[in-house]
């Protein structure tokens, strides 16, 4: 037995430090889970899960399908939570097991020392960037998508190798899930069918297992098409449309550099520049063609981004697809002795994720409270009181025997519709959207129960086609550590569209 194989079977420093990561990050996002109240999506999705369907209005099943299970037994939200932590965990593990593994293809990170390095870096990297926590914590598409992505890039590595009959029907099943994930799994897989081609050329075309992969995917993602056959084809729609944004503006893609700077991180940035340099300095052609599965959907996200259509957890998959190449980079310039360098940025991006992690503690800077101008503007609000907010709501509307809640904006119905639930909740604007399908239109006639937060204020929907008045019932005040940092006013409404038909749903009459 040599030294480097002995060393594979019993713990090493490695071993420790990589457990030691991963615990680390287990630990964050239990906290985090156990303490905050559901993001804006979260609380969307969940209520995917809630109200099974076929598909949905803005995005596809099947992150509503793998939370089901524990929604329907009513599953406290930190439980459910423990479903996107389980994700990041089997992401870190199979980023680590690829850039263990890259040596294969790409010549001078063959180096057993450099190889276990660079497994260590890869999980180190997810760790230090700040949005993958919020991925971590919160189970949206793009955290399906990143788990996916990172699937796809193994596979499509194997099938670029070796293309066996097996490797086809596991590319078929995950280019199914992914596109039952998000819509967005079209770049993943623009990326595969070019590496294919480039590897194999269109003589690949003439075997069985590229059709077979082709049907596989197609079966799978069969209820998002059937489900929007059936209603308008809205969803596709609205992709195109929320794609499209507004004018395209140079500042905005300026914008969207320097906010994914702050969010995935300058070390990983610099990993990337080195693994690209590297790659094409030996001339690594497979490994660079794996590159695709981060410049298809980085490139697609950085020009939406100037016409305002895009999000920075856009890129996690994309990132994340860079991670085993960056981290096989930082531990080729880490044993070529650049430690300062590496070392300052690591202090950098552990810094901004400690003052993240200090900030959602404390809801925001310690001693501000909301009448504070930036208190007024707090981002971190927005992660807490939904869960009081939402119970007090839904006894109010019992105690008054009103079957509705209303608010003026979906970014609020979603966490008042879960944490109210099974009151229906009602958007008062001319958005159509899930929730329109999900309850309707609010009755003319009825009463609502109104509800306005502190940090998104609407005026009272009184007025012609809205209520005909309001009065305020009560007030809630989100308190943390002594001092104030929201609050909700509730409001009993009466009488709605007693003017005239309500038009605010962007119906005609």
């Amino acid at each position: 037995m040599t030294p480097a194989t002995s060393k594979t079977l019993h713990p090493t420093a490695h071993d420790w430090r990589l457990w030691g990561l991963l615990g680390l990050g287990l630990l964050i996002h239990a906290g985090f889970g156990g303490l905050l109240t559901l993001s804006v999506d979260e609380a969307h999705y969940m209520l995917y899960a809630d109200k099974l369907d076929w598909s949905y209005f803005d995005h596809p099943p099947l992150v509503g399908w793998v939370q089901w299970p524990l929604v329907i037994i009513g599953a406290p939200d930190a439980v459910i939570r423990l479903i996107p932590q389980l994700l990041w965990l089997l992401s870190c593990l199979l980023a680590r097991h690829i850039a263990l593994n890259l040596y294969r293809v790409v010549p001078g990170w063959s180096k057993p020392a450099q190889r276990q390095a660079a497994g260590l870096w890869a999980v180190a990297l997810i760790l230090l960037a700040p949005l993958m926590h919020v991925l971590a914590v919160g189970l949206l598409p793009d955290t399906l998508l990143m788990l996916l992505t990172l699937c796809l890039m193994w596979v499509a590595l194997r099938l670029a190798q070796t293309p066996v009959f097996v490797l086809w029907v596991a590319l078929g099943i995950l280019l199914g899930l992914a596109g039952l994930a998000k819509y967005t799994a079209i770049l993943p897989a623009l990326a595969i069918i070019l590496i294919l081609l480039m590897r194999h050329g269109l003589k690949i075309l003439r075997t069985p297992g590229p059709w077979v992969a082709l049907i596989l995917a197609s079966l799978l993602v069969t209820p998002v098409f059937y489900w929007n056959a059936r209603h308008e084809w809205i969803s596709f729609v609205y992709q195109i449309n929320h794609g499209a944004g507004g004018t395209w503006q140079f500042r905005r893609l300026a914008a969207f550099i320097g906010i994914q700077v702050v969010a995935y991180g300058p070390l990983l940035i610099l990993g990337s520049v080195l693994a690209a340099r590297h790659i094409i300095a030996r001339k690594a052609i497979l490994a660079g063609s794996l590159l695709l599965f981060f410049l298809i959907p980085f490139l697609v996200t950085a020009y939406l981004s100037g016409g305002g259509g895009s999000l920075p957890h856009w890129t996690g998959p994309a990132w994340l697809a860079m991670t085993p190449f960056a981290a096989n980079a930082l531990a080729q310039y880490w044993f070529e002795a650049h430690h300062a360098l590496i070392k300052a940025f690591v202090r950098a991006q552990a810094i901004i994720c400690i003052l993240a992690f200090v900030m959602l503690f404390f809801v925001g800077i310690p001693g501000i409270s909301q009448n504070h101008p930036w208190g007024k503007k707090n981002p971190i609000a927005d992660l807490w009181g939904w869960d009081i907010a939402g119970t007090q709501a839904r006894k109010l509307a019992q105690h008054l025997h009103i079957d509705s809640i209303s608010v003026s904006n979906w970014t609020l119905a979603s966490r008042m519709a879960w944490y109210s639930r099974p009151t229906r909740v009602h958007v008062l604007d001319d958005r159509f959207d899930q929730f329109d399908l999900w309850f309707g239109d609010i009755p003319a006639g009825s009463d609502s129960i109104f509800v306005n937060w502190s940090q998104m204020r609407f005026d009272l929907p009184t007025g012609t086609g809205g209520f005909e008045s309001c009065a305020l019932i009560d007030q809630l005040d989100i308190m943390r550590l002594g001092r104030t940092v929201s609050d909700f006013s509730f409001y009993h409404c009466r009488n709605w569209g007693a003017a005239v038909a309500p038009l605010a749903l962007g119906k005609t009459p």
